[in-house]
């Protein structure tokens, strides 16, 4: 027996590792990969895909299981922590979108209907090239990285409205205030229905599930409550994808959600890349190569359009001009579930032929582009903050003034995350006066109002850095997560302060030599202080010297972290090991009235002479008696820390345990 769609699957597969690969080779998304895939294999590329409608069932999964994940990713107190980004810039972003977009539309003569509907399919980004390509870059925690990732969780939410309104945008929708009123009702039925399947059905049934400790079970029950959900809002006369969201946003309150993400996610990845391979296989080379002129001018109108109105949002935001400029060129191509409105768009008679065709085309090239431009963002945006230098600060809210001028001897502290908050509190614990610049808006309103000095601006622009008092300092200190900052502000501050000490935080260990050509005396790497701290609790564990362990720490540290990244470690041991440490450990036990050892001395409970065990230490109802002498009397409710070889101190343990307890012990070792 022969499937047809097997025939495709081979060649859908086959034909991406080759793509998929030649793409890794150079560095471009694996998504632009599988568009690839589907222009060669297409109808309209070799032709090596004929069963094109099966394809697509695989791909509307894709779709399917793409937003029930990220429903399950976008949890209520995920919404509530990024509201600002999320509610403020999102809205900003995609209104001004779809007015400008709309407007452009009506002066080329479309109806208001097709007109909205543009604007629809241009206000969405891509979720999964811009977030993949700033994780890869390590920028996801860089203030743009954040704007980003704000204003693509609201497109992502803000598709479901877009997809109900579709069908009254065509004009098929009937009256619309009844259509309205009718999509209102079976949408509250349907909220009404999951909220009781959420409070009394779901958790119970998910219990039910776990207590099985079957894998294979609870990914069944997860999946069979993502198409059970998708197929009732189907009944219902609203969408697939509606479904699939809701579902995720129910799953998400469960504490099973990460469990159920995990399973989920490689079924996604798999269905999504067939997915953007069954766009690939829509667009009509022959169509492209007539009309390459006109794709190029729609390509680079949307890619400028878009990256000036996103930039317009992040400064709605409050963000200096470098950083929202940054943002925008990630924003500036068109999104994947554009693809999915201009599919639904297409059966509603909102796209004809050639313009379904310019669409495919353009939105393929601007996410084709986009790796080029988040490559060139910082450049762009250093060039644009020069030209408008009063863009990045500095500026302080009102009446939270941080006075700079008496400061001298001082450090500058650029960033106020987690590590710039623990260094101002070793600061101020030590007496030493500093102050703190910072990009976020909100952080500097709300941590200028507890006293602390600190204000906004851009800490590349050298008026922020003036303010901030660089020529007078001692010590600069860069705690941020944008690597392309982070070497900018380095250049500008050993410009600005021949004589300033440097100590610049980074991901990478490949940063490190960069950094200090700029200018850098100390760069620390995340990755590599993990390790050495990591290494120090394990070789302490072992009872390493404590002398040894902090002579290899100085030397991983002396030669920039050269000796870890040494394939052979050292050439002489630090210190031998062979098994004279190996089962030793220091044990807490608890000395129970009645025991044997309650009310007696050291010296009469012959713990070392006779039994073995060296006593270090005792918990005295809370008090830490360390060394205790000869003469040192045991009692009921101490904590004896014993020093010893594991099995030994297991086998002494009937000792401090009362006589009863230690009975009951040895019975229960007697085997039935």
């Amino acid at each position: 027996m022969e499937l047809p769609i097997l025939k495709e699957a081979v060649v859908i597969f086959g034909l991406s590792i080759g793509v998929i690969i030649v793409c890794h080779r150079f560095r471009i998304p694996a998504i632009i990969g599988f568009l690839l895939t589907g222009v060669l294999a297409g109808p309209h590329g070799l032709g090596l895909v004929s069963a094109a409608h099966e394809v697509e069932v695989l791909a509307e999964i894709g779709v399917i299981l793409l937003l029930f994940v990220i429903g399950m990713e976008l949890s209520f107190k995920e919404l509530l922590r990024l509201k600002k980004p999320v509610f403020l810039g999102g809205a900003a972003q995609v209104l001004l979108t779809i007015i400008v977009f709309d407007g452009l539309s009506m002066l080329l003569g479309a109806s208001a209907g097709h007109a909205v509907f543009a604007g629809f399919l241009a206000a969405l980004s891509s979720t999964a090239v811009v977030l993949k390509l700033l994780s890869d870059r390590a920028e996801m925690d860089a203030p743009h990285g954040r704007i980003a990732l704000g204003i693509l969780i609201f497109q992502d939410i803000v598709v479901v409205p877009m997809m109900l309104l579709i069908p009254f945008l065509s004009g098929r929708a009937g009256n619309l205030g009844t259509s309205l009123l009718l999509l209102g009702l079976k949408t509250a039925g349907i909220i009404l229905i999951l909220w009781v399947l959420a409070r009394w059905v779901i958790p119970r049934v998910l219990l039910m599930v776990v207590r099985t400790r079957s894998r294979e079970l609870f990914l069944m029950t997860t999946l069979g409550l993502c198409f059970s959900v998708a197929m009732l809002t189907s009944a219902v006369g609203l969408s697939l994808s509606l479904g699939a969201f809701l579902a995720g946003l129910l799953m998400s309150e469960s504490e099973y959600s990460l469990s159920a993400l995990e399973g989920i996610l490689p079924f996604r990845d798999v269905f999504t890349s067939v997915f953007f391979v069954s766009i690939g296989m829509l667009l009509d080379m022959g169509y492209f190569i007539d009309n390459l002129g006109v794709v190029v001018l729609v390509t680079l109108a949307v890619l400028v359009v878009k990256s000036v109105l996103a930039t317009g949002a992040g400064l709605v935001l409050g963000y200096p001009l470098r950083v929202t400029v940054q943002a925008g060129l990630a924003l500036g191509q068109i999104g994947e579930f554009s693809f999915v409105l201009a599919g639904v768009g297409v059966s509603y008679g909102l796209l004809a032929g050639s313009e379904y065709q310019l669409f495919l085309a353009a939105a393929i090239m601007t996410m084709a582009l986009t790796p080029f431009l988040i490559m060139a963002a910082p450049r762009v945006s250093a060039f644009l903050a020069r030209k408008a230098p009063l863009s990045g600060g500095p500026l302080v809210p009102a009446g939270t003034e941080c006075e700079t001028e008496t400061l001298s001897d001082h450090l500058v502290i650029v960033g106020f995350g987690v590590g710039g908050r623990h260094l101002a509190r070793a600061a101020q614990m030590a007496g030493i006066r500093y102050v703190i610049v910072e990009m976020n808006p909100d952080t500097v309103r709300n941590e200028a109002a507890k006293g602390e000095p600190i204000f906004y601006g851009d800490a590349a622009q050298p008026a922020v850095m003036e303010h901030a008092g660089l020529s007078r300092a001692r010590i600069l200190a860069v705690v941020i997560a944008d690597p392309a900052a982070i070497r900018r502000i380095t250049e500008a501050a050993r410009k600005a302060n021949p004589a300033l000490r440097i100590v610049v935080r980074t991901r990478f260990v490949a940063e490190i030599e960069p950094l200090k050509g700029l200018g850098a005396n100390e760069v620390i790497p995340e990755e590599f202080e993990t390790s050495v701290e990591i290494f120090t609790r394990v070789l302490s564990a072992y009872l390493v010297p404590r002398r040894d362990i902090e002579r290899f720490t100085f030397d991983v540290r002396a030669e920039g972290y050269g000796l870890l990244r040494k394939p052979g470690l050292a050439r002489e041991p630090y210190c031998d090991l062979s098994g004279v440490c190996s089962g030793f450990e220091v044990t807490a036990l608890k000395v129970d009235a009645g025991s044997f050892l309650d009310g007696k001395n050291l010296k009469e409970s012959e713990l070392r002479k006779t039994h073995g065990l060296t006593l270090v230490a005792i918990n005295r109802e809370g008090k830490m008696i360390a060394n205790p002498g000869a003469g040192f009397r045991l009692q009921g409710g101490d904590v004896a820390y014993i020093f010893g070889e594991h099995a030994e101190v297991l086998d002494k343990a009937g000792l401090f345990a009362a006589a009863k307890l230690e009975g009951d012990r040895r019975r229960e070792e007697v085997p039935a």
